[in-house]
């Protein structure tokens, strides 16, 4: 097995869990760069992880003739302009959600990537979750027959600090959009959004011109309906549950718990308590996201989450968030004429 040779761009909270999982979890690749533009954060890293190089200019990576792909896991606006020069420079890429947060940037990216002729994955973790493929694989398999009902539960422990809201484009686009991503994932192309929203958990959200509670409806090309509920806080933990109603029967996702041992008394049972949060929860997903990068770029195929998945639920996301606004049904059509 050929040893796949990697950079880092981006070495925080999730670069860093990405390039542990590289190092550790993922044979056949070798993580020879790290980079990032605060330099302890860089060094540390490098030298944690045993990683050869370290730097302040991701430029640096691109020069190295020995890199074939790079991880992209810097701040959202800066995802295109380092797609762009990763394309350029002949790198097969791993990029964070989102590709970008306008449309036109995102298809620029695109036409870059298949100009250069470099694969581009984003990174949809949720799709690697075991439990969520085997609703995949089930649904494949038609032991519920036709699907017809989705929904989607998907609620964080704590909402992110304001100064993270201002700039994440909104919950459709920062916390839904994994969420628009599994029912296509699931369930295929979705044509009509109705998105309601509120501000219940932190006043200061909604100052920032965002809200923190959210139910959308989908409307699939199947005919298949759909819900997604979002809210940035659930006392009790990372709540992530997904449930299917077909024509045969149900599928149910429920919540992994770190342990399964209960305990039992003269109050009843107690059960362990959620992951509290997605590094947690996705462990296993992470890893796996990583071994199907390397793996894609080993046999020189088809990532498993491509540009155009990367795409469209950002397209979903400013249906919803048209939807919430002018509070009407909105076609992803209306977006993005491509997708009629």
């Amino acid at each position: 097995m050929s040893t796949i040779k990697l950079g880092l761009i981006g070495a925080g909270r999730i670069g860093r869990l990405h390039a542990e999982n590289l190092v550790h979890y993922v044979p056949g690749a070798e993580l020879l760069w790290v980079s990032d533009v605060i330099e302890e954060v860089a060094k540390e890293t490098a030298a944690r992880l045993e990683i050869p190089y370290w730097t302040t200019d991701y430029r640096e990576v691109f020069d190295d003739p020995k890199v074939e792909a790079v991880l992209i896991c810097t701040s959202t606006d800066t995802h295109a302009q380092i797609i762009q020069a990763a394309a350029a420079a002949g790198k097969h890429i791993f990029c964070e959600k989102p590709l970008a947060l306008d449309l036109v940037e995102i298809e620029k990216v695109l036409q870059a990537v298949q100009k250069a002729g470099v694969l581009l994955q984003v990174g949809f973790h949720r799709r690697f979750d075991p439990h969520f493929r085997r609703l995949k694989e089930l649904l494949e398999a038609g032991e519920i027959g036709k699907p017809w009902l989705l929904k989607i539960t998907s609620y964080d422990p704590a909402p992110p600090p304001i100064s993270y809201v201002k700039v994440s484009g909104g919950i459709f686009l920062d916390m839904t959009i994994h969420d628009f991503d599994m029912a296509r994932f699931l369930l295929g192309d979705v044509e009509e959004v109705y998105a309601a929203g509120a501000v219940l958990v932190d006043p200061e959200i909604g100052k920032a011109g965002d809200v923190d509670t959210t139910i959308v409806t989908l409307k699939f090309k199947s005919g298949a309906l759909g819900v997604i509920t979002n809210c940035r806080k659930a006392t009790y933990g990372h709540d992530q549950r997904i449930e299917i109603l077909g024509e045969k029967g149900g599928l149910f996702a429920e919540n992994p718990l770190p342990h399964a041992t209960r305990m039992a008394n003269e109050s009843g049972y107690r059960t362990p308590p959620l992951h509290y949060f997605f590094v947690e929860r996705y462990r296993e997903a992470y890893v796996a996201e990583m071994k199907a990068f390397v793996e894609a770029v080993r046999e020189r195929k088809e990532p498993p989450v491509t540009g155009l998945d990367g795409k469209i639920p950002v397209v979903m996301g400013y249906a919803a968030k048209r939807s919430f606004l002018e509070r009407r049904p909105v076609r992803l059509s209306e977006i993005d004429p491509s997708l009629a």
